[in-house]
């Protein structure tokens, strides 16, 4: 996976999962990610060192990817965005197939 493809997966997870993440978590992904500050704009905004903001992202992604991990909320929604996709282009019988897979999900 390629960083503009991270970034983005990383981007949907969060939305998923940020109400499980602690206000400085959700503060400090938001100003890298969605902001675009660098470490150094991040520790300076906050007055922490630099270290620490690196730190607590890398703590934020392990934790964002690892209730993924255990939950598949975002892995599922994908699945699901498929078969319906996949609903709109077959015939009355296939559907029904499909329709039982979602209910697996």
């Amino acid at each position: 996976m390629n960083k503009i493809e991270d970034t983005i997966r990383l981007n949907s997870l969060y939305d998923y999962y940020k109400e499980l993440l602690t206000e400085k978590q959700r503060d400090y992904f938001e100003a890298f990610y969605f902001e675009n500050m660098s470490l150094s704009e991040i520790a300076e905004n906050y007055s922490v060192s630099r270290n620490a903001v690196y730190s607590q992202l890398n703590l934020t992604v392990d934790s964002i990817n690892k209730y993924e991990m255990k939950l598949h909320l975002y892995e599922n929604d994908l699945k699901r965005e498929e078969k319906y996709k996949k609903l709109k282009e077959l015939n009355i019988s296939e559907v029904n197939d499909l329709i039982k897979e979602l209910e697996e999900i």
